[in-house]
């Protein structure tokens, strides 16, 4: 299996997990939007919660180049720590959503 093909169903594994994980509060929903031709995963949540409406994003990453960006990530643990449990060197992750300038300071690639 090729490495883009295999980074792909590692990450559709990790997030159909946290895309299951029930709300405890609110009328709220969490959905996974894959777009495999542009290489971008979404989980959102969508839904109520004392009668404000909620749509946020969770978690965002995007294939570019061979390497995983993360580009936000609001879970409890971070996924970067699961998609290296999953075996995906850190060389191959980037935290997007940190300021180029500042990804030196991570163990994790710059671009």
């Amino acid at each position: 299996m090729d490495k883009l093909t295999n980074y792909r169903k590692i990450i559709e594994k990790i997030l159909i997990e946290y895309a299951a994980i029930p709300y405890h509060y609110g009328d709220l929903k969490a959905e996974l939007i894959i777009s495999k031709d542009e290489n971008r995963y979404l989980v959102i949540t969508s839904g109520w919660e004392d009668g404000v409406r909620v749509h946020a994003c969770i978690i965002h990453i995007d294939i570019i180049d061979k390497k995983i960006w993360i580009q936000s990530d609001s879970s409890e643990d971070g996924i970067a720590l699961d998609l290296l449990a999953e075996g995906i060197p850190k060389e191959d992750i980037v935290l997007g959503f940190h300021q180029p300038k500042r990804r030196k300071y991570t163990d994790f690639a710059l671009s």
